[in-house]
């Protein structure tokens, strides 16, 4: 999900407390590991108030001391810490428990036993099995309401912005590990719901699963085959085909195709754009071209910014503006590190701040300012497509993925047809990640640190603090998902025999 340019991954040593799974910290520790983790994102993250005013930002803050003003176990203040990051908005806001804590508590523990999915705004048995059928609604488990369960898990998968459509990719990878983490392992579950399509409410007790065959569950749930690219390792990066006479299909699962400019697999990407386009461009009779990116969760520059390129006839940017909050990192003690050795860490930290520095060289109202040689204007390819444009969205395109296409939707003639993005069409935090560990809890945080807007203009349909809203809301149906057919793909080719 992120769109790197510098990675820090962490090794920090302090002396560490260490205490059992159920075992209370201190609040004195607690509110110390809070208040640097307050200061660190008001000094590093700029967008820590990008959708949310100082005062609601002091609010949850305040909020989060007198959660602690007893003691905690790790694991209560873990959540109190994920509701802050989910908080601010920020889809590459990534906050997570010690390695060694999280190992221990795992092991052993047991969980709900079925994938779900969230079809039409409900709760659907995502497996074949023999206890509830599969396409069931879940209306409650242990009596704890689904609408309920749902509002609780939010705060786990961080998105951009006020989104929330985003979050049921999160609900529907691990939705049995956060009830674990939110409720304990359970032994069984007490499961009301209703068969596919009927309004009865039935009750049945099913008994809780290893966490290996919850995994294996999750390989052979009923959605892999349209659902796959969400979740799994993308072999097919990318794919062009031409689907009849007038229509054509490009295919773009994800940007983390090569590592920069100079990459051999970027190099071989644009070579293949460029024959792609070529051909487009020599076949007048082919007149739509639908773009699909609904499994793009992002990857590196500039695959998104050359592949828009190709869909534009005007001059543009990937960004109007971005800035970032420091030079020289802040609370360096509690960085994470990629090195080892102290005098290797010393030089990655210079590294870094010299790459900073060079991106961002003027200050200007307490925010470092892009220099523009990294933002230049950009032309469009000689054979960028003249046709009408289909882009396909989904809730899983965020990073790169949401930046180009929020420059389709907002630059280009493109018929948008899907669900909301996670990822926000006016501007997000991303490229840069940096992450911190705080020195009693030794809990991590990871956001990214260049905050940017879009190059993108206003829109009637496009909500501030928002994804990228599609012009054709087109949602999978329960029967739809008894049948794995792909709803959004089939209804644009039925848009397309209509014109």
């Amino acid at each position: 999900m992120l769109k790197s340019k510098i990675i820090l991954i962490l090794i920090f040593l302090l002396p560490l407390f260490t205490f059992s799974q159920n075992e209370k910290w201190p609040a004195e520790k607690l509110k110390q590991d809070l208040t640097i983790f307050k200061q660190i994102r008001e000094k590093a993250n700029s967008g820590v108030y990008k959708y949310r005013t100082k005062k609601e930002i002091d609010s949850i803050y305040s909020w989060a001391f007198l959660e602690i003003s007893k003691p905690r176990t790790l694991l209560d203040f873990y959540k109190i810490m994920l509701k802050i990051t989910d908080f601010e908005g920020s889809l590459h806001n990534d906050t997570t428990l010690p390695d060694d804590f999280l190992n221990k508590y795992s092991s052993g523990n047991l969980f709900f036993p079925y994938p779900v999915k969230l079809v039409e705004n409900k709760l659907i048995v995502n497996f074949q099995n023999s206890e509830i059928p599969l396409g069931s609604q879940i209306h409650s488990i242990n009596k704890i309401k689904t609408n309920t369960l749902l509002g609780v898990f939010h705060k786990y998968y961080t998105t951009d912005g006020y989104n929330i459509s985003g979050k049921s990719i999160g609900i529907g990878s691990s939705f049995a590990k956060y009830f674990e983490m939110e409720y304990g392992s359970q032994k069984a579950f007490v499961v009301e719901y209703s068969l596919p399509n009927q309004t009865e409410k039935i009750t049945k007790t099913v008994a809780g699963i290893s966490n290996d065959v919850r995994k294996g569950n999750f390989k052979n749930r009923h959605s892999l085959p349209i659902d796959s690219l969400q979740y799994g390792k993308i072999k097919t990066k990318y794919s062009f085909k031409v689907i009849s006479s007038n229509t054509s299909l490009l295919t773009i699962n994800t940007f983390a195709i090569g590592r920069n400019a100079k990459d051999k697999e970027h190099l071989i990407y644009k070579k293949y754009l460029d024959s792609c386009f070529q051909y487009l461009s020599n076949n007048s009779q082919i007149k739509n071209l639908i773009v699909d990116v609904r499994n793009n969760g992002g990857g590196t520059d500039p695959n998104d910014i050359l592949t828009f390129s190709y869909l534009t006839q005007k001059p543009y940017r990937e960004n109007s503006s971005a800035y970032v909050n420091f030079q020289q990192i802040p609370f360096p003690e509690y960085l994470v590190y990629e090195e080892t050795e102290p005098q290797k860490q010393k030089e990655e930290r210079k590294d870094f701040e010299d790459e900073v520095k060079e991106e961002f060289p003027t200050l200007m109202n307490q925010k470092y300012i892009q220099d523009q040689k990294f933002n230049l204007v950009l032309q469009p390819d000689k054979n960028s497509f003249k046709g009408q444009i289909y882009l396909l969205i989904s809730p899983r395109i965020a990073s790169a993925g949401s930046l180009f296409a929020s420059l389709v939707a907002g630059n280009t003639n493109a018929i948008v047809i899907g669900e909301e993005t996670m990822g926000g069409y006016f501007g997000h935090n991303g490229h840069t990640p940096i992450e911190y560990e705080l020195p009693n809890t030794k809990i991590k945080t990871q956001f990214s640190i260049v905050n940017l807007e879009q190059d993108v203009p206003k829109k009637a349909n496009q909500i501030f603090a928002r994804g990228i809203i599609p012009d054709h809301e087109v949602k999978q149906t329960l029967e739809d998902f008894m049948q794995n057919k792909d709803t959004q793909f089939e209804y644009t080719l039925k848009l397309i025999e209509q014109e």
